[in-house]
């Protein structure tokens, strides 16, 4: 029990800082803040004003005889106080909601430019199933503490302060039982919340491992079937997700349990009240109105702080998960970002230089270790090599998604940490041994290095890549949707149409990652010949275990235990 209860303010404290955190760091959360809170004063005063005037009516008609034109002009008032509260109550909600919106794009746009650009080469360090919980189901909780719990807090903080002011002046009496009683809802409310959320941050660690599990067990699905393991991992995903159902039926315990007791001291509080003020009435030591007035406020006092804690268990999730995308928006960056960059040098006139590099991946042993290797205008150097040896690493430090531990990377003698890194890309082509092919059409998926290519240069590219054969072959050509929810295409086809989008780049260094992995002899043969004509005229480095590619190299190079060395016999 100690170490749950020595968690429990350490979560608490990490939950607050989280909450300061994404006020500070979001202009929209700022802004989206100060209209809650003016909402909330504007609902503090409407509910006192609708007390007093509900008071003063019921006195009027049942103690001073009114009649209906006697009570009229207060009967008005009433009316448009209580429609103001209806739009005070939908004010909260649909700013709420607005802001809620504006503040979800804007986390998740942060969290992708942050791995996009600053820890591109860090990725693979990352669980994506748990990243995509939190930048999905996680974020999209935040509408909860935006929209009900944040106006709430509002609420909790202004409606007691101001019916107390209200009320002592009134009947001192009651308002000192106000005073004694709110705040044992306050304390019982804060206890509760940190045996929340102890268990709504362990219910979030579950439904992350059950994300990064599923997420794994589907990219793996064929393979698994092959080797006949989906029964196993079946049910591996049914016993998380048994962990996270007893954890949900927790905290969703805890939250009826808070309500009942929430509710019954705020129950006992108004009865503690209303028996003063019949007291007192009996006793002839307060009107009617003001009594009625002190009854009708005290509810209204005990409501909002009833109210935030039951909307504190719905605030949890998003919390949970803005702490966690807060954790990998404080990761450092994995690339330099100079302040003042040079200007990115041009691999077409000046060669390209790697000196004494050094590198390794965290927790593994150091995968290059003193790479000196001299790229000329227009050549085209291969790589080959152990799987494992580093020459992916090598192109992922030309492409600057890394930095070296050790040594220098430059072009014309301008070193590339002192470039833009995403200017330097602009300078490159990659083309990966398993091509993306992302949701849209064929067109679209080409036109990935030049969005703004018109119809004829893709039929070109096209047709460079010998990637024409296939496109007749598809129902509607080049608008055929392919990708997530539409046509798939095999390695080859996946390949072929890499090579199209490289054809479309002006850029004059190209990087090749195994091409012709996977592919058949006749498409080999394809590809290979594609290559040659994508190469012409540009700086290439490429990765092949296998011949065709090697064809076209001016020197082939060998990366073993760390280092670089020339292929004896091989291409001229």
């Amino acid at each position: 029990m100690a170490p749950a209860q020595s968690r429990a303010p350490e979560a608490s404290r990490k939950a607050r800082e989280t909450q300061r955190r994404l006020i500070r760091s979001s202009r929209v959360a700022r802004r989206q803040l100060g209209v809650t809170v003016l909402v909330g004063l504007v609902t503090t005063a409407l509910i006192i004003a609708q007390a007093t005037l509900l008071a003063e009516v019921i006195t009027a008609v049942f103690m001073e005889g009114e009649d209906l034109a006697g009570v009229t002009s207060p009967l008005i008032w009433l009316a448009a106080v209580a429609v103001g509260r209806g739009l005070a109550a939908a004010a909260f909600e649909s700013s709420g909601r607005f802001g809620a919106a504006a503040v979800m794009s804007e986390l998740r746009q942060r969290l992708a430019r942050h791995l996009l650009t600053a820890r591109p080469g860090a990725l693979q360090g990352e669980h994506s199933g748990e990243l995509v919980g939190a930048a999905v189901a996680g974020v999209e909780s935040l509408e909860n503490y935006f929209s009900r719990y944040l106006p709430q807090v509002v609420l909790a903080a202004t409606v007691p302060i101001a019916v107390l002011a209200w009320v002592i002046p009134i009947e001192w009496k009651s308002a000192a039982i106000l005073a004694v009683t709110a705040p044992l809802i306050i304390i019982f409310m804060v206890l509760i919340g940190l045996l929340t959320e102890s268990r709504t941050r362990k219910r979030w660690q579950l439904m992350q491992r059950l994300s990064a599990h599923f997420l794994d067990l589907v990219g793996g699905l064929e393979t698994l079937r092959a080797n006949n393991r989906a029964a196993a991992q079946s049910d591996a995903i049914g016993q998380v997700g048994e962990d996270y159902r007893r954890e949900t039926m927790g905290a969703l315990r805890i939250g009826f349990l808070s309500a009942l007791v929430l509710e019954l001291l705020a129950m006992i509080g108004v009865a503690m009240v209303a028996t003063a003020i019949g007291i007192q009435l009996a006793g002839g030591h307060i009107g009617l109105e003001a009594g009625l007035t002190v009854l009708l406020l005290a509810p209204e006092l005990y409501m909002p702080l009833r109210q935030l804690g039951n909307q504190f268990h719905a605030s949890t999730d998003g919390m949970a998960a803005a702490e966690r995308i807060f954790e990998v928006l404080d990761l450092p960056p994995a690339i330099t970002v100079p302040a003042s960059p040079l200007a990115a040098p041009d691999p077409a006139a000046s060669p390209i230089e790697l000196a004494g590099i050094r590198f390794s991946h965290p927790g593994r042993d150091e995968v290059l270790t003193g790479v000196n290797l001299e790229v000329e205008p227009g050549e085209t150097v291969a790589l080959v090599g152990p799987s494992g040896g580093g020459k992916t690493t090598l192109c992922s430090l030309l492409m600057r998604f890394a930095d070296p531990d050790e040594g220098s990377l430059s072009c014309g003698g301008v070193d590339l940490t002192q470039v833009d890194p995403v200017a330097w890309r602009g300078r490159i082509t990659w083309v990966p041994q398993r091509p993306t092919v992302f949701a849209g059409t064929v067109a679209d998926n080409v036109r990935l290095y030049a969005p703004g290519a018109s119809d004829e240069e893709v039929r070109r590219a096209v047709s460079q890549a010998a990637l024409d054969e296939v496109i007749a072959t598809l129902p509607a050509g080049l608008e055929t949707v392919v990708g997530e929810g539409g046509r798939r295409l095999s390695a080859g086809q996946s390949q072929r149409l890499a090579l199209s989008r490289a054809f479309l780049s002006p850029a004059p260094l190209v990087l090749l990652d195994e091409p012709t992995a996977h592919l058949d002899a006749g498409t080999e043969d394809a590809v290979g010949a594609a290559i040659g004509r994508l190469l012409e005229g540009r700086s290439a480095l490429v990765i092949s275990h296998r011949e065709r590619p090697l064809v076209a190299a001016d020197r082939v190079l060998e990366l073993s235990g760390g280092r670089l060395r020339p292929v004896a016999g091989a291409a001229s």
